[in-house]
């Protein structure tokens, strides 16, 4: 496996409890220095995935590779020195003040002072370290838990749902965070299932559904691969729609006549059937649209 340019490279990654197939044949490519988007809805193998990455739950087979090594009993204690986390609830103790909380994580980890703060200032919680953590608001907290798994400067941070019951601006300090870390060299694994913030954040998109690999690549290539729906604008659509819908999803859209799923000559075909059917064309086009509506075909079809 050429995994050179990757930080993270799994091949046939896959995990079963029972005869239930969690995780199944994933295949990851995590480029160095991206964010890269996670997306899939709840319970399509998106946790249980980031935690066989971070060798908290063994493959029922396949292979992870981190940083170009394979994450084995023998290597696992230091490729994890470089890999920050926060999987699931963020830690902290909440009877403790923030400050506290990271003194535990420095004696843990054996860092120095310089590290905690570089931390604390990257999350910008320097100004609530003496507050209880109890006290602290969602935002606060996984800022919190951000800060300890940045303490020990990992080259590689993976983030479980980190905007998950958080209010808008706490969404979008957790979202320029994440460009920050990105535009210092750490490379950012982050999941969700919500499509509108990875959209946002990712450089590149990962979909799983079922605990199947369906995308993988950039936003313009999740684009490309997808098919909108061909809108034609004619001088009888209803007759346009009688014609067409004998062998096609034809739909009427307003004036214009909706067909999905057609390619540039099927498209030439419908065009002529239409001209020698007597119906003026007026204007043939591509619906605009939305990566909301490309996510949802492809988790619902499971693939495109």
């Amino acid at each position: 496996m050429d995994d050179t340019n990757y930080i993270v490279a799994t091949d046939g990654l896959s995990k079963r409890y029972g005869k239930r197939n969690v995780v199944e044949n994933l295949n990851l490519r995590i480029p160095q220095g991206c964010v890269y988007g996670f997306l899939g809805p709840n319970g399509s193998g998106k946790s249980t995935t980031m935690k066989m990455l971070l060798s908290l739950v063994r493959p029922t087979s396949g292979e992870v590779r981190v940083m170009g090594r394979p994450m084995t009993r023998a290597t696992r204690r230091e490729l994890l020195g470089k890999i920050g986390s926060l999987i699931e609830s963020p830690p902290g103790y909440g009877h403790l003040t923030g400050r506290e909380n990271m003194r535990l994580v420095q004696r843990l980890l054996g860092l120095d002072d310089g590290q905690v703060a570089r931390a604390v200032r990257t999350v910008r919680l320097q100004d609530h370290l003496d507050k209880q953590v109890r006290n602290y608001s969602m935002g606060m907290k996984q800022r919190l838990g951000i800060a300890m798994a940045l303490a020990r400067e990992p080259r590689l941070l993976i983030l479980d749902e980190p905007t998950n019951g958080l209010d808008p601006a706490g969404i979008e300090e957790i979202r320029e965070l994440l460009w920050r870390l990105a535009d210092d060299g750490v490379t950012v694994m982050v999941s969700s299932h919500l499509l509108g913030e990875i959209d946002k954040t990712a450089t590149v998109l990962g979909i799983l559904s079922n605990g199947r690999m369906i995308f993988q690549g950039t936003r313009d290539e999740l684009f490309a691969r997808s098919i909108p729906d061909l809108l034609i604008d004619c001088s009888d659509p209803r007759r346009a729609h009688g014609l067409l819908e004998r062998e096609l999803d034809s739909s009427l859209d307003d004036r214009a006549v909706r067909l999905p799923g057609l390619g540039n000559e099927a498209t030439a075909r419908v065009v002529s059937t239409l001209v020698g059917a007597g119906i003026g064309i007026y204007e043939v086009r591509r619906d605009q649209q939305s990566l909301e509506k490309v996510f949802m075909d492809l988790t619902e079809g499971g693939g495109l």
